[in-house]
């Protein structure tokens, strides 16, 4: 196993000539590039934001704004997997920041001590960087030719169908976590009222949720996202794991040691007997992550903004759409959802199911 937090600072501390060509190589690539991008951009699809003024649909996926898109398009064309790397993806709000520091945790047992550990002082965000935010902060892409370590953990909410072409002729394996749509909705929907454009006027929950069931979202459509992800773990399953967070709150000793079987680092059974796999599940749990200082304080750059770390943390409940949709939204969301899924064998229940 790689020593994964090392491995990411060196993402952005290479000194090495090597690394300053590729970095100088890269900026001269952005400067020519930028215009290209402008005027593909000009062209795309736009419907009114949840939180922007506009929205912006890229090879069938929406985005909140141009810098948005040309995020994806940066990645598509600069990040390069290798085979040892793992990928997590997500849409937003579909259990990210608690995965994160699971998958973490995994690779890094035996390396980090559970009272000084770095999910303790450093942010989910920090820990597993987005593959998207490289352009947003104005980060080079790492050139991983030069880096010692084998294996490196990402994050992405690009669909399957956007991935860079890297990552798909790679060996590398790629983790998806869904959650039920319901769910997706609410959280996402408060999640963006939080770090609204305070120069736009949010969308009522029922204007949301009428985007939503169009299939203008964030990141979405929901149902073509989850597909994606779906039919490539039907295809490849030693490549793709396909997880539910509701199954994961259900019975979370269980899925935990799934997930690190798929990733190449099972639990042996003196971990097991140890109290390896609970420590990493208390480490990690919401109450845990929600109440440390470094994700109540500070910022996170997301996309042009930056915003409060404290709003990623909201409930974290299965099933907290009770609370917020009416009878009439919920029979017409299942039924969406019913019809896009017809057929995939993937479906979502109000109860929690495996």
């Amino acid at each position: 196993m790689a020593t994964i937090f090392s491995a990411e600072k060196s993402l952005t501390s290479q000194t090495s000539d090597e690394a300053v060509e590729h970095e100088q190589e890269q900026e001269a690539d952005e400067g020519r590039s930028s215009e290209s991008y402008t005027e593909i951009i000009s062209t795309l699809p736009r419907e009114k934001g949840w939180t922007t003024e506009y929205m912006y649909q890229y090879q069938g996926f929406w985005y909140l704004s141009t810098t948005g898109v040309e995020g994806v398009m940066r990645v598509q064309k600069h990040f390069k997997a290798r085979n040892e790397d793992i990928l997590l993806a997500t849409l937003p709000k579909s259990g990210t920041t608690w995965f994160k520091p699971l998958i973490f945790a995994i690779m890094n047992r035996g390396r980090c001590d559970f009272a000084t550990h770095p999910v303790l002082t450093t942010s989910p965000h920090d820990l597993v960087p987005p593959l998207e935010n490289y352009f947003h902060q104005n980060i080079a892409y790492p050139n991983l030719d030069s880096l010692s370590s084998p294996q490196l953990l990402f994050h992405t909410h690009i669909s399957f169908t956007s991935l860079p072409q890297s990552v798909i002729n790679s060996q590398g394996r790629i983790v998806y976590v869904c959650r039920n749509p319901k769910d997706v909705f609410v959280s996402t929907f408060y999640f963006l009222n939080r770090m609204a454009d305070k120069n736009v006027e949010p969308l009522s929950v029922e204007e949301a949720f009428e985007q939503f069931c169009k299939g203008v979202s964030f990141y979405g459509p929901f149902w073509d996202h989850v597909l994606g992800y779906w039919k490539a773990s039907l295809e490849w399953p030693e490549r793709v794991l396909f997880m539910k967070y509701e199954d994961m709150k259900k019975d979370s000793p269980f899925h935990l040691k799934r997930l690190a079987e798929f990733m190449g680092c099972p639990f042996s059974s003196e971990e097991e007997r140890q109290g390896v796999v609970h420590e990493i599940l208390k480490l990690c749990s919401f109450e845990n992550l929600s109440n440390l200082k470094v994700n109540n304080t500070g910022t996170f750059q997301l996309g042009t903004r930056k915003i409060g770390k404290h709003i990623f943390f909201r409930q974290g409940e299965v099933g907290d759409w009770r609370n917020h949709l009416t009878n009439d939204m919920v029979d017409r969301l299942n039924k969406i959802v019913e019809q896009k899924l017809s057929g995939s064998g993937l479906t979502f229940h109000d109860s929690v199911e495996r």
